[in-house]
Formats: C-alpha cells, structure tokens, sequence
C-alpha cells in the first residue's frame, strides 16, 4: 500500500485483493456468479431480495406504502441478501440482477416472471403496476422523475465517493475527502433550495423522489450515516431538516426500514418479511425504535 503523495498509476492496472478498505473482500473486477444457488420463493407476487441499506429501504418503504394505500396486490417476500458473505453473487441472483447489488425485484403477478433490478426502475414499476406515488400528468411526471434521475446520479458521489473515502478507505487522504465533501455539501444545498419553494421533492405531493431520497440524504440530515453530521454541518439544512422528519414520521416509512435490516438494535430489524403480521405484537415499540435510531 503506497503513501497518497508517492502513488504513480502503472501503465497497466491489475487486481490487488489487498486493496479496497473494508468491503475489498466482496469488490472485483468482473461480474457473473461465484457459486450456484437458486433463490427462494414466497407466497406473494412481489418477491424481494434486498438488505436494508438506503438503497434496499427506497423499495421496502414503498411496499409498506402501497399497502397501507390499500393497495393489497403490494403483498411480498422479503429475503435478506447478505452482502458481505456474497449473497450477491449467487447463480440465482444473477440471473436476476446481473449487476449483483441490491435491491433486487421478482413481479410473478402475470403470466412470466419479469424481473426488476437497480431501486429507481423498481420505484418506477410499482408505481405504474398500482397508479400511485407518480403523477400521471405530463409536467407533474416530469418533475419527479427529474428528482428521482438526480438521486440516481448524485448518490454515487456520496456513497462511493465521500463515504468511501472518509468512513471506508484503509487511511485517510485530504483529497478525495475534500474533493466530495465539497459536491456533498452542494447536493444538500441544492436539495434545501428546492424543499424551501416545495413540500416534497416533486410538489405538494409526496412521491416516488421522496421514497428514494430520504433514505440517503434524510439519514445525512440526522447524522446517521459515516458519521459525518458535524463534519458537514448537515444542521444547517433547515428545508432537508424539516423534510426528513416529515417523512420519518409515516408509519409506512417506519415498517419500511426495519424490513431486511441487520444492524443497529435488534428491536428495530426485521431481517425478512414475509407477512404483515410479522411486524408482530412488538411493532409499536419497534417502530419507535426505528424512529429515533
């Protein structure tokens, strides 16, 4: 491992299992499986094989949303993909995201199974499949899905990018963590902007871009992820502020980050749902776990 001052690029990369910080045990340079294994199948029409990072809690909270919209074809399997024991990169998951990140989605409600991978896609196909949480109304559409898109690319910078580097990386370097420090504090600007002329990211109404964002820059605006609240001064974004506690309070949102979740109290995790009645007799003190971990 060479010092940041003294790195010089080799004309030609290769792979240094030693390398990558905490998560070089499940980074590769190439795709497809490492081990055959086919993945389970619940009751339900929706089946979902996640983890309850931000990305897997987008698709989580819009199930339970959808559900207590009344929305009774919602109904799903939760299973817990395990990550860092390369869950991911089973046959069966494969064939079903060949990217092998989560979350991943299985609709067998019709004739053919159609499989759904990256969390924005599947946003976008539970709301079309139900009619809700995406305005139908060409300029109304427009503006949503413009917020969802801007998750999409702007999350990278902050998870890959910042987190990486200041929470994950095997030492500590001044530039990168400057260098996305600085496109992190202007995503949350531009965020706080956009919430003080609007309730919700896409309007007055609260949408798929809200169920994709809260759960990466809602978590920013309490501290809860890398560590990095006063870091970033995240406090200053009274619009986020204001925006994340809103959401935070949706019992919905609340069963939705439970599901697949493995870390923080045991009271708050749901490791797999397969059930409405397996957020059981408990759920009240869970939820109020979830709401203030």
């Amino acid at each position: 491992m060479s010092d940041a001052n003294d790195y010089v690029p080799p004309k030609v990369w290769t792979w240094d299992k030693e390398s990558g910080g905490r998560f070089a045990n499940i980074n590769r340079p190439i795709a497809g499986p490492t081990h055959d294994k086919d993945l389970p199948v619940g009751k339900h029409p929706l089946q979902l094989y996640s983890l309850g990072t931000p990305n897997g809690v987008k698709v989580t909270v819009m199930l339970e949303e959808l559900l207590a919209a009344g929305h009774s074809g919602a109904e799903y399997d939760a299973w817990l993909i395990n990550i860092g024991e390369g869950d991911q990169f089973s046959s069966g998951y494969v064939a079903a995201n060949p990217n092998s990140k989560i979350p991943v989605m299985v609709d067998r409600s019709g004739a053919a199974p159609i499989r759904i991978f990256e969390s924005g896609a599947i946003l976008i196909h539970l709301a079309e499949k139900f009619g809700a949480f995406l305005p139908t109304e060409t300029a109304a559409r427009a503006e949503v899905l413009s917020w969802l898109m801007w998750q999409m690319g702007s999350t990278p910078f902050l998870g890959g990018g910042f987190g990486h580097f200041y929470a994950y990386a095997p030492y500590k370097m001044e530039y990168p963590i400057n260098r996305y420090a600085m496109e992190v504090k202007r995503q949350l600007d531009v965020l706080d902007r956009r919430l003080a002329e609007s309730e919700y990211l896409g309007g007055s109404d609260y949408s798929i871009a809200d169920m994709a964002t809260w759960p990466w820059y809602g978590a920013l605006a309490k501290g809860l992820v890398y560590d990095a609240g006063e870091f970033l001064q995240v406090h200053e974004y009274k619009n986020v502020q204001r925006w994340t506690d809103a959401i935070a309070t949706r019992p919905a949102v609340k069963r939705g980050r439970m599901v697949n979740r493995v870390t923080g109290d045991p009271a708050s995790q749901l490791h797999e749902r397969h059930d409405a009645s397996d957020f059981d007799t408990r759920t009240q003190d869970k939820l109020a776990v979830a709401d203030g971990s």
